[in-house]
This record gives C-alpha cells, sequence and structure tokens, in this order.
C-alpha cells in the first residue's frame, strides 16, 4: 500500500555529506516501490514539517550527531510518527561509545580495554598527569578517538608516546570526552542484524583498508579499502563473531537495525566489539546493503523490509 513517507537526511552533523548521499538513495528506492517520498532535510524547521503534512512513516537516513543519540527519535516519539531503527533508548546507549562499552564488559561481551579522559578533567583535574600510567596499561599502539562520533572522524592511531597529546587535542575537538584505547590486530568486520521480532545476521563484511587503518579518508574515498564478503574467515570464527554481534544488539536493546563493528584477534582468535552503528550508511559504498546483496537482497528489498517492520 502506498504510503508517505518522510525521508530524514542531512543535518548538522559533520557526517550531513553520508546523510544526504543515503537518503537520496534511499529516496530512490521509496519512489520505485510505489510510495510517495517527502525529503526533509534536518533543521530547526524539522518539527513544523513533520507536523505540516501527514506523515506514515520516517526513514531516518541521518548519521552521527541527532540522527543516532537519540533526538531525532525523541522528536518522533512526541509527535507519534513511527520510524525506521532502534528507539531512543538504544540510540543513546549506543552514540556514546563510553556507555555501550561499559555495557559491552558488564554483559561480558569483548571490547578493547581503554580509559576516557574529558576536558574538564584535563582543565581542572590534571588528567594530563594520568597519560603515563595509562600508558603503561595499554601500552602502544593505541587508539585514541571521540567518545560520541562516528565515521571514524577524529580518530587517530599512535604509535609514539610523544604523539598522544596531539591526538588527545585532536580528538576532543570531536568530543568532549575521549577515549584511550588498546589497539587490537586483527580482522575488522562488519556485521549487519535486520529483523524485529526474529532477528537475522547479514553475511559478514571483512574490511582491508590499504593503510592498515579504517580511518575516515579510507571510509570516505573509493578505492581505499578492500571489502570481501563473506568475510574470510573460519565457520568457527564466523560462528563466534555472531554471538557476539547478537549479544551486543541484545545488550544495547537493539530492535529493527544495527551494525556491530568487530575486531577479531589474530593471535587469540577473540572478536573484540568496537562499536554498534543505529542508522547504518545506505550509498553505494556502505557495508549494510553490500551486505544484503551478498544475500540475495536488493537494494529495493532491504529498503522495503526495513519499512514493513517499521510500520
Amino acid at each position: 500500500m502506498k504510503k508517505n513517507i518522510a525521508v530524514l537526511m542531512g543535518g548538522r552533523s559533520l557526517e550531513r555529506e553520508f546523510s544526504i548521499k543515503s537518503g537520496q538513495r534511499v529516496s530512490n528506492a521509496l519512489r520505485k516501490l510505489g510510495h510517495n517520498v517527502i525529503r526533509l532535510d534536518v533543521d530547526e524547521n524539522i518539527v513544523e514539517n513533520l507536523t505540516s503534512r501527514k506523515i506514515d512513516l520516517a526513514y531516518i537516513a541521518l548519521h552521527g550527531k541527532d540522527g543516532e543519540d537519540g533526538t531525532i527519535q525523541e522528536i518522533l516519539e512526541v509527535l507519534n510518527i513511527p520510524y525506521t531503527g532502534p528507539g531512543v533508548y538504544a540510540n543513546i546507549l549506543s552514540f556514546d561509545k563510553i556507555i555501550s562499552k561499559q555495557i559491552f564488559i558488564n554483559h561480558g561481551i569483548p571490547t578493547p580495554p581503554f580509559y576516557f579522559l574529558n576536558t574538564s578533567s584535563f582543565r581542572e583535574l590534571g588528567s594530563s598527569k594520568l597519560l603515563p600510567f595509562i600508558l603503561k596499561k595499554i601500552g602502544l599502539p593505541m587508539v585514541i578517538k571521540p567518545s560520541a562520533q562516528g565515521s571514524a572522524l577524529g580518530v587517530r592511531l599512535v604509535n609514539k608516546k610523544e604523539d598522544i597529546t596531539e591526538a588527545i587535542i585532536y580528538a576532543l575537538s570531536y568530543s568532549k570526552k575521549v577515549i584511550l584505547e588498546k589497539y587490537i590486530e586483527g580482522v575488522e568486520l562488519a556485521v549487519s542484524i535486520i529483523g524485529k521480532e526474529n532477528p537475522r545476521i547479514l553475511p559478514i563484511v571483512e574490511i582491508v583498508p590499504k593503510k592498515n587503518f579504517f580511518d575516515f579518508e579510507s571510509r570516505a574515498t573509493v578505492g581505499k579499502t578492500d571489502y570481501f564478503v563473506p568475510a574470510r574467515i573460519s565457520s568457527a570464527e564466523e560462528k563466534k563473531v555472531k554471538e557476539i554481534a547478537m549479544a551486543a544488539n541484545d545488550s544495547l536493546k537493539c530492535s529493527k537495525l544495527s551494525r556491530v563493528d568487530i575486531i577479531l584477534d589474530r593471535k587469540e582468535k577473540i572478536p573484540y566489539v568496537l562499536e554498534l552503528n543505529t542508522s547504518p550508511g545506505m550509498t553505494n559504498t556502505s557495508l549494510l546493503p553490500m551486505a544484503a546483496e551478498q544475500a540475495g537482497i536488493t537494494f529495493e528489498e532491504l529498503v522495503n523490509e526495513i519499512i514493513e517492520m517499521s510500520l
């Protein structure tokens, strides 16, 4: 049945460009499926734009701030408009990597060892003096990243202790809190989970950046990264990765849609959860559509399944 579907895209996050690409592709698919599409760039007029017309469903194609932190979900809850992706609670938990990693630890889900610092601790508590202690505990190399940001924005892999301070300052320019995390050498994997009542895992995507680190440039630039679907891991490893991914998904109370990013330790064969995404990209090079295609699901079929379960 034809529906009025608002595609929420753009926004004011640093991932605006990716969001627009996702939104445009989703909009094209919805039109092919026979729906009436209302494309909305999320700004200060979003409430007026949502209430001034009849909308059956909001398709959230936003990435980052406002789109994956529970903000837009809360607005839609107030307006009683059904929407795609997990709810407010799951978005709040997953967007702050410090919170989600603590939840993973409490549920016995492997995640790389880490510590976090924030701007006030640096300014008021002299936290810079902690760095030698953190370095001793975590060692090098270490990953330094903002606690609330996507697409590897603000992330740096640090190999020398003299580069730690600069990497922290860089990460703090993206978020008020920064994570110092042990670097795990291994196979980087993306595990997409879809479904409301009986969620299922799509084929796992293996990510092989040509510069050995899946940073913003590797994600954003065509040709900078190779992808293998299904991932080149053993059946035993695949089973373990899927179990850990589903456990992470459940621990954050996600429903309908998520993508769990995992690093499979090359030596210990332990899958470590890096983070969970509640609004995976839907561009031509995004990981969720890539996994769906391997499963024999066209992009239009993927979009249709997402809207059907959301309605």
